[in-house]
């Protein structure tokens, strides 16, 4: 006996789903899955055909005969070749250009060449102090290596570059440097002064002192002072008498830091160099008002000022202002 099973039919129950067996049954055979991205998988991407424009003005290639190639690599490379080595000699030429003219104030030097740069005499060649770049120059066969000084890292090379008209620092020269901090420019004054001049270094800071004592080991004319410079008498017995002060110290007394210092170590007849920051001492007046103010203060003290200066565009709001303590009398002066 044959029995014979067919699905329900649709009109009978239409809310009924047909039993696995029919929906098995429904099915179509299995064909191979052939999707695009079998495809891509299968099959390799043709390569990109690559069109090389020659440049405006070039003359077409020639191909080689027999249609090989267009000989492209050996022309490119040689003009590729040829156009780096007429740099490279270009670049030499423009090396052996370079120059060092002596400044006005002695002891500083203008490097010309391919970018013209205040440099000084470095007292220790091979070493730098701060990342400033160092150039050699032959100056009658004799090599000798300058420093080139960054007039917005240091006050005293601004007001150099601002055309100040002197700054008393000279060779053999003895120097007090207040706020010396890390010694940017201390070592400048030091290859100014050379190694038959000193300079004491006064810096309060402790983390910045550890900096100017490494750049006080290899330069022999720096006098590191780990002080405040607000107690000139607890470092007396370290310093003698020098002809010029520097002051950098940034803070709304340093006129009366100066006076202090003066009194103490700067002899008769010396000069002084200080660096008005006018946000610190007064941020609500005008820096025209507090300079001016601080050029009172400092006559009060026998400070005669002779110039001022501001280091725009080097510095905002800055000023130095150069002058003599107790001038000698003009028949003693000469």
């Amino acid at each position: 006996m044959t029995t014979t099973l067919t699905p329900a039919s649709p009109a009978g129950n239409r809310c009924r789903q047909p039993s696995s067996w029919a929906r098995t049954t429904a099915r179509s055979p299995r064909r191979p899955l052939t999707t695009a991205a079998s495809y891509r998988k299968l099959t390799p991407p043709p390569r990109p055909q690559i069109i090389k424009i020659p440049s405006q003005g070039a003359k077409p290639r020639r191909q080689a005969p027999g249609g090989g190639g267009d000989g492209r690599d050996r022309g490119g490379g040689g003009q590729r070749r040829g156009g780096v080595a007429k740099s490279k000699s270009r670049r030499r030429k423009g090396a052996s250009a370079v120059s060092v003219e002596p400044h006005r104030h002695e002891g500083v030097f203008i490097y010309r060449g391919a970018e013209d740069a205040l440099v000084t005499l470095n007292m220790v060649p091979g070493h730098s102090v701060y990342g400033e770049r160092r150039v050699t120059v032959t100056e009658g066969g004799v090599k000798q290596e300058y420093r080139t000084w960054n007039p917005f890292r240091s006050k005293l090379a601004a007001a150099i570059l601002g055309g100040v008209d002197q700054i008393h620092i000279k060779p053999k020269s003895k120097v007090l440097y207040l706020g010396a901090a890390s010694g940017t420019t201390v070592s400048h004054v030091s290859d100014i002064i050379g190694p038959d001049g000193l300079v004491y270094a006064v810096e309060f800071s402790h983390r910045a002192g550890r900096d100017l004592v490494n750049v006080a080991k290899k330069r022999t004319n720096i006098i590191p002072v780990l002080e405040d410079a607000r107690h000139p008498l607890k470092y007396r017995m370290l310093i003698g008498m020098v002809d010029v002060i520097f002051a950098d110290v940034a803070q709304p007394d340093q006129s009366r830091i100066v006076a202090l210092n003066a009194h103490t170590f700067l002899r008769n007849g010396g000069h002084f160099l200080i660096s008005i920051k006018a946000n610190c001492i007064d941020s609500t007046a005008s820096a025209e008002a507090v300079f001016a103010s601080e050029v009172r203060k400092l006559q009060q003290e026998n400070l005669k000022p002779q110039e001022q200066l501001t280091l725009e565009p080097y510095e905002r709001d800055h000023a130095v202002v150069v002058g003599v303590y107790r001038p000698l009398p003009k028949s003693a002066s000469k």
